[in-house]
């Protein structure tokens, strides 16, 4: 080979060789832009943003250094959603995280092919996913088994009161009615009477204890949705007010007030959260990616709240909460 012909050849092999080089690089210089779309009132608090971030950082993400967030909220209003996901879909992030179904279905008639990754009630039982093994489509994320902690928190309020017999269940309409009917059919199957009220606003909170109370309800069992843990405070102060015995979804209600508590640890959520949309940020696809759950439940018991209630928690219950607030 003649000296200008070597030259020529090792020219072209190292324009090969630098060709997926520079694309790697001009990838690797992207900063990968997420969005979480946020259907309760106001923003996220700031310790479940803190949690998410937490778990971006556990992925290798940091935000201002390697990825860029964006954070979108309905105020608590369920029809901005779809307008929302339009306006993410447009500034063509990589990955929308978000919470709760309806905010999940306004995202996914928004786009099939921006990634998806949800913590919501029951992804497979809503219709979001096609299965926890493999979800399919652009959607994944973690569900929370909502139905089944539902009727969990049912069964506490029977064993901590054991004499109740009637109970309502304050009812976020925007879940639909997939979390309704098995809580409707284990009161029965405890012989309680079971009152569903459905608040459909901050405005109607109010009227729903009064409902509770004017139908003789002696404890309220709250149904998660993120509409309800955006007005976990309002409940808690109507619930004391109307000195009704009530059982909430996430720990920091019973810390502010509330009676119990049983559920997912919230925050772990978030960041079990995030550590899916890492994932997916580093190839994995959502359609093949398994949908995961809660790792840990926890029951908190307010002695303070049921001490000014005249109630008496039985010790058997005591011991088995994870914290008495006393």
């Amino acid at each position: 080979m003649s000296q200008v012909r070597r030259r020529q050849f090792l020219i072209a092999a190292g324009a090969l060789l630098a060709a997926p080089l520079a694309a790697e690089a001009q990838q690797a210089g992207k900063t990968p832009r997420i969005a979480y779309l946020w259907p309760g009132a106001s923003q996220p608090l700031i310790p479940r943003m803190e949690a998410f971030r937490q778990g971006l950082r556990e992925s290798g993400y940091v935000e201002g250094q390697n990825i860029a967030v964006e954070i979108r909220s309905a105020e608590g209003r369920s029809d901005r959603l779809p307008q929302l996901a339009a306006e993410l879909v447009r500034l063509n992030v990589d990955v929308i995280a978000t919470s709760g179904e309806v905010a999940t279905r306004a995202l996914q008639q928004a786009t099939t092919t921006i990634p998806i990754v949800s913590f919501t009630d029951d992804l497979v039982g809503t219709g979001l996913v096609a299965s926890h093994a493999r979800p399919g489509g652009n959607t994944t994320g973690v569900s929370i088994l909502t139905s089944e902690v539902n009727v969990k928190r049912l069964e506490l309020l029977k064993e901590a009161l054991p004499g109740v017999s009637r109970i309502a269940a304050l009812w976020d309409p925007g879940t639909g009615d997939f979390y309704v009917r098995p809580i409707e059919s284990a009161a029965r199957s405890l012989g309680m009477q079971l009152q569903v009220l459905a608040v459909r606003g901050p405005d109607g909170f109010d009227g729903a204890f009064q409902a509770a109370r004017n139908a003789h309800a002696e404890a309220v069992n709250v149904l998660a949705s993120p509409f309800m843990a955006s007005y976990d405070k309002t409940i808690v102060e109507l619930a004391a007010k109307w000195r009704l015995p009530t059982i909430y979804q996430w720990r920091q209600s019973a810390e502010a007030g509330g009676l119990m508590s049983y559920g997912p640890i919230l925050l772990d959520l978030w960041r079990q959260t995030a550590r899916v949309v890492g994932k997916i940020l580093k190839g994995a696809k959502p359609a093949d990616l398994p949908v995961e759950q809660p790792t840990k439940f926890e029951l908190v018991v307010n002695a303070r709240t049921a001490k000014a209630l005249g109630l008496k928690i039985p010790q058997s219950l005591l011991l088995r909460a994870d914290q008495v607030i006393e």
